[in-house]
């Protein structure tokens, strides 16, 4: 029995799940199969109502996934993401009572409601995948996955995401509005019922678990492996940008493209894989100078340009 072809065919028959959940959006929706199976955190920046909350649960509900939500907001405190400890007085000792984030699919709505000293509690939770209460170290359920999302066009009362928690992110995405047909349709259904209520899972997280170690086995040739840091650190070259991508981008869109190699049901990455992951997974890390922006330019023209003149390597092994 050939595993692999077992694992690409559940990734498809997952991301069909998610299909007939969220209408007419296929290619967030392989954005979104390609986080899982790299393991990267997503930014998600949509207007209200686009159904980004529910892409996420119906995620959780796909793969069999412990689901929590924290609605973020001025009030909310650290230890109402992480958890607390509390002494108990029977014991004469502390317990840790966990937040949250002790699930396989956490999902920060309006993350830039919270405040920054709240945000700050999600860096060792992105990067380490455990939290540290009261001296003690507590591992997060594997998989972990952060979903937040956030308003683009609200202002009053959000914090700007600080670059280090943005640079932790391995995907921005946005929804959009669908197209008149896919609206209607979505409409109608809505008339039988709540599309979420109907999802069946089709997967285990320990299925999650095996695709993610297969992930890591595609195979990148060293050229290949040159052209994409080519791309990183040519970000950091261009004259329009003030904060280019950082090693850590260069590690995310390593994971990313062998995640999209793999839905593609391939063992050995191409370089279409760099070109279409490099704006999902370097766009949101970028900082343009203020004479960039102001002429009009945007994280995705550079990323765009950059991609265009630099070189893709010619011969490569697989």
């Amino acid at each position: 029995m050939d595993h692999t072809n077992t694992d690409m065919q559940l990734c498809s028959i997952i991301r069909q799940n998610l299909e007939s959940c969220i209408l007419g959006k296929s290619q967030e929706i392989g954005l979104l199969m390609t986080a899982l199976l790299a393991g990267g955190h997503v930014l998600l920046e949509d207007v209200p109502g686009t159904g980004k909350t529910q892409l996420v649960k119906a995620l959780a509900r796909s793969i069999g996934g412990q689901f929590r939500r924290i609605q973020c907001n001025p009030d909310l405190l650290p230890t109402d993401i992480t958890g607390v400890s509390i002494f108990h007085p029977r014991d004469e000792k502390f317990i840790f009572r966990p937040g949250p984030v002790m699930a396989n699919i956490l999902l920060a709505d309006e993350i830039n409601r919270a405040t920054t000293k709240t945000q700050s509690a999600l860096l060792e939770v992105m990067e380490e995948r455990r939290v540290s209460v009261d001296g003690f170290s507590h591992d997060l359920p594997s998989p972990f996955l952060l979903f937040a999302t956030q308003n683009p066009i609200e202002f009053e009362g959000t914090y700007m995401l600080p670059e280090a928690q943005l640079d932790r992110f391995m995907i921005k995405l946005t929804l959009g509005y669908p197209d008149e047909a896919t609206e209607l349709q979505m409409v109608l259904s809505h008339q039988a019922g709540q599309l979420l209520d109907r999802l069946e899972q089709v997967a285990e997280v320990e299925d999650i678990l095996r695709i993610q170690e297969r992930v890591r086995l595609v195979h990148i040739d060293e050229a290949l492996g040159d052209y994409l840091i080519r791309i990183v650190r040519g970000t950091r070259e261009h004259a329009g940008i003030l904060l280019g991508a950082s090693p850590r981008a260069a590690i995310s869109l390593l994971g990313a493209v062998k995640a999209h190699a793999f839905l593609d049901g391939r063992d050995y990455v191409l370089p279409d894989d760099i070109k279409q992951l490099a704006q999902p997974v370097l766009g949101h890390r970028l900082m343009l100078h203020t004479e960039a922006r102001m002429s009009g330019l945007s994280a995705a023209d550079i990323i765009a340009e950059v991609v265009q003149q630099t070189k893709v390597p010619i011969r490569l092994e697989r």
